[in-house]
């Protein structure tokens, strides 16, 4: 299994490779050359497996024989080992043929557990075996920088430094980026948003000086390693449910990664039907799948602020499927967007973007709504951004299962749930002293060569 550049031009990689480099060097993503099909008999053989087994055979095929089974199967269990539930991903039923998915039962709490753990133990598997070690940076709009940060405190091999919009993610978000005390992980908050924190991850990594003097890694969902993690959970499901047919998904949606898992899924021969873009107000998304007018807009504040994003990195590995994978197309696209904040997608891309999607947008008054509602006739507690993907499932006319992804804990966002409901959803007892931690972060302004400069005063060599 071999990796290539959306964009064409960067050298192709093996699996060990394309997850240390996280970003191509022509700035492209990195993806599969072909997606791996399961047969039938392959599918069915994972219904009622642990989640773990399942999640390395459906891991295997895309590592080339990096690594073997046996050695995935320890690693996926270990980064599952102290997950709050024994499903690890429970499915719960809320009317009908209308589900559930919760992906919040990691140690943040929060869908990027999922993956960032297999991560965590996954680079160290690679640096070992290499002698090496690396300086991750990422960015985030709430929930990555501390997953990222639960992954990798402590690792002897890497240090992280996450970067943040300043003032711009729940009190519970960013104190857990704030509060960890292992000294190679780093929160960094930039006056900006999230897509001034990404756009600064990404000119880090196209400063080739800097990227190999620091030798610079990944986590965001840049990272093939991220997406590939949260395919699992739609196999698991797809598997579980779809004894009357596809099992279509609602997904609230704002860098595209974890609902491009669920296509990937489909690729590889899955029970996956049709997929919903869930966006808040912050609509490029639902705009482009409307329009075929992928254009920047300015960047509102909401109640589900993982979503505030404008520039949706992975919808280039969509492009790059749209275009047949056209890496000069791609990147003529991405020269647009880069010079004129807008690309245009034809009317056979936009067609066959619309084979597989949907899309839907919701406000901030229907979130309130939904968050109340599904507590009222459930007794569940939702969070705003899982209610996003609640209420554009409801709104959907589709044959056959619908799953809304509930991507983080009610917990993470008590001031949105208790408007809703009057109610404050409490945090587990490992986090029941979040609010009494020291808090440590560094805020900078929005300025590269400042960025650049606190990290490599802050590393560890």
């Amino acid at each position: 299994m071999k990796y290539v550049s959306t964009r064409g031009k960067a050298e192709t990689l093996d699996f060990e490779d394309a997850v240390l480099a996280g970003l191509a060097r022509d700035g492209g993503l990195y993806v599969p050359e072909a997606w791996p099909e399961f047969s039938e008999e392959d599918i069915l053989d994972l219904a009622g497996l642990p989640y773990a087994e399942v999640a390395a055979r459906v891991i295997l095929p895309f590592t080339g024989g990096a690594i073997d089974h046996e050695t995935l199967v320890d690693l996926v269990n270990r980064a599952y080992a102290d997950f709050a539930h024994r499903a690890i991903v429970p499915v719960r039923q809320i009317v009908d043929d209308r589900w559930l998915m919760e992906l919040f039962h990691g140690p943040t709490l929060a869908f990027k557990d999922l993956a960032m753990q297999v991560i965590g133990l996954l680079f160290e598997h690679i640096l070992e075996k290499r002698n090496a070690r690396v300086c991750i940076v990422g960015a985030t709009s709430g929930d990555t920088g501390s997953a990222a940060m639960e992954a990798f405190k402590g690792r002897e091999r890497a240090d992280v430094f996450i970067l943040y919009p300043h003032g711009r993610t729940s009190e519970v978000q960013r104190r857990q980026m704030t509060t960890p005390t292992d000294a190679n992980v780093h929160a960094i908050a930039v006056e900006g948003d999230f897509d001034a924190c990404q756009a600064l991850v990404k000119a880090m990594f196209n400063d080739h000086a800097f990227r190999d003097g620091m030798n610079l890694g990944a986590v965001n969902s840049i990272n093939w390693a991220r997406i590939l993690g949260q395919v699992v959970y739609y196999a698991t499901s797809s598997v579980a449910l779809a004894s009357t047919g596809p099992v279509n998904y609602s997904v609230p949606t704002g860098n595209f990664g974890d609902i491009f898992a669920g296509y990937v899924a489909k690729q590889m021969g899955f029970p996956v039907g049709r997929l919903l873009i869930a966006t808040n107000e912050n609509d490029i998304l639902h705009r482009t799948a409307q329009t075929g007018r992928y254009e920047k807009a300015e960047t509102t504040q909401t109640s589900s602020p993982s979503m505030d994003i404008q520039v949706s990195s992975n919808f280039e590995r969509l492009v790059f499927e749209l275009t047949g994978r056209d890496g000069a197309a791609v990147a003529a696209m991405m020269d647009d967007l880069a010079t004129t904040g807008a690309f245009s997608l034809s009317q056979g891309q936009l067609d066959h973007l619309r084979e597989d999607f949907d899309s839907a947008r919701i406000d901030q008054q229907r979130v309130k709504e939904t968050i109340a509602g599904i507590l009222s006739d459930t007794g569940m507690v939702i969070d705003p951004h899982t209610a996003v993907a609640v209420a554009g499932a409801q709104d959907w006319t589709v044959e056959g299962p619908v799953v809304s992804l509930a991507c983080a804990h009610p917990a993470k966002f008590p001031d949105a749930v208790r408007e809703a409901t009057g109610q404050i959803a409490d945090l587990p007892p490992h986090m029941a002293d979040l609010y009494d931690r020291e808090e440590r972060v560094t805020v900078l302004a929005n300025d590269l060569a400042t960025v650049q400069a606190h990290i490599r005063r802050a590393v560890s060599r």
